[in-house]
């Protein structure tokens, strides 16, 4: 097994003069692939950033160690301080790697490259997890070694190095690490697979890790192989306005559905389903119709089947379709999400802003013609799970506005009389 040193030595070799920066939490880990790094022969341009999640009563003590041993390595370090959301349903594993990954992000400056401390153990867990949630090659192939954060990438050098090799050097050189109980907690799925599937693997396939990351290789290679097909289906499927083609996605191979899928919604900043999810999206798309639209939800994310497209947004949360207030035109929030405003201007007299509760009309500026708003949502093509969120500007019965879609009318002299007309700014 060769030294985490000289591991490293052998792949910086292959670097131009990147400027590195080690994602160090103070755990044995990061703390051996900061020192083996500060104390190369030739040393790289060298950073550390620590992520402190305040989860942990102890997190500003571990801030301060991390600090301590930045400056006795003479290397210059930044901790971030980071508000874990656990609103989306995700867990605290989960929510915590999603507010680290960010802020590792915004962090990175053009050029450098975010290291990380993931060894082949971890490689070996991550390939377990994902085997078990149903993934295809794709999630099989488990950490890629290099792929784009940020302004920078971020980089794994230790995935065919095993953790004793990690754990070694900090022995060898006495460093001191900081132990985040967390990681021993069996109700945290990596960590209960850590202290009992592994090393029952381990006892009867004493190889089981060297196995599992070759497989998670050449897994690795078949997406790659795939993606060059289904990248180009993509092109195709998405439309303009961020919508998939229902019909067309579901012709496609099954091997490209799920990478396509996860990667639509990734790139809309959403969380991809399972492969269960997966299935039960797939069959009600099929389903779908003008009186039947479905929505299948996940985590943070849902997506809605209509008029033969996909459509994906964060969840949607429900609220009170009988509120209703005064207003003359200064930012209003609305329960349903975003916001309502005449910008600098003011109605002279106060108005009602309210939602549809069923039954209005409202004759539209320069239509000839009074008109449902049911059949001008239809005409309009305006989304359903969108309609029930527009605001609408009413006096008494009387619709003066539909969000910044119509003005009625009767609306008119009112908002000419203002100088402008509503704009809403939708949630998202």
């Amino acid at each position: 097994m060769p030294s985490l040193r000289d591991h490293l030595a052998a792949a910086l070799a292959e670097l131009d003069d990147t400027p590195l920066v080690v994602a160090y939490s103070g755990g044995p880990d990061s703390t051996a692939l900061l020192h083996a790094l500060a104390t190369q022969p030739a040393r790289p341009a060298l950073r550390a950033l620590h992520i402190d999640h305040g989860l942990h009563a102890e997190s500003g003590l571990w801030a301060v160690h991390c600090r301590r041993f930045c400056e006795s390595l003479d290397v210059p370090f930044e901790s971030v301080r980071v508000s874990v959301d656990l609103s989306r349903g995700e867990g605290v594993e989960g929510a915590a790697r999603r507010a680290r990954r960010a802020a590792f992000a915004a962090a990175l400056r053009r050029g450098e490259r975010l290291v990380v401390a993931h060894h082949r153990d971890d490689q070996v867990e991550t390939v377990l997890l994902k085997l078990m949630r149903g993934a295809g090659p794709e999630g099989l192939a488990g950490m890629r070694p290099l792929r784009p954060l940020g302004a920078g990438d971020l980089w794994r050098p230790l995935l065919d190095l095993p953790r004793a090799a990690l754990l070694d050097h900090v022995a060898i050189h006495a460093l001191d690490t900081v132990h985040d109980p967390s990681n021993d907690d069996p109700r945290v799925a990596r960590a209960w697979l850590r202290g009992t599937v592994l090393p029952a693997l381990r006892e009867h396939w004493p190889h089981a890790g060297q196995s599992i990351v070759h497989s998670a290789r050449l897994c690795g290679e078949a997406a790659t192989c795939l993606r060059d097909g289904w990248l180009d289906a993509y092109t195709r499927l998405r439309g303009a306005d961020g919508s998939l083609d229902a019909p067309a996605w579901l012709a496609l191979p099954d091997a490209w559905r799920g990478p396509l899928l996860d990667h639509w919604l990734h790139a809309a900043g959403l969380s991809a389903p399972t492969t269960a999810q997966r299935v039960t999206l797939e069959r009600q798309a099929r389903e779908a119709s003008a009186e039947r639209l479905p929505l299948v939800g996940w985590l943070d994310t849902e997506v809605r089947a209509w008029r033969g497209r996909l459509w994906a947004m964060p969840r949607q949360r429900a609220f009170d379709s009988e509120w209703s207030a005064a207003w003359h035109g200064e930012p209003l929030a609305l329960p349903g999400g975003g916001s309502l405003t005449l910008g600098t201007h003011r109605l002279a007299a106060p108005v009602t802003v309210r939602y549809r509760r069923g039954g209005e009309t409202l004759k539209p500026v320069g239509d000839r013609h009074t008109r449902d708003l049911r059949l001008l949502f239809q005409q309009a093509a305006v989304p359903p799970w969108e309609r029930r969120r527009m605001p609408l500007v009413v006096d008494g019965d009387t619709v003066l506005a539909v969000a910044d879609r119509w003005v009625s009318e009767a609306g008119k002299p009112l908002f000419d009389a203002a100088g402008t007309t509503p704009l809403w700014h939708r949630a998202d």
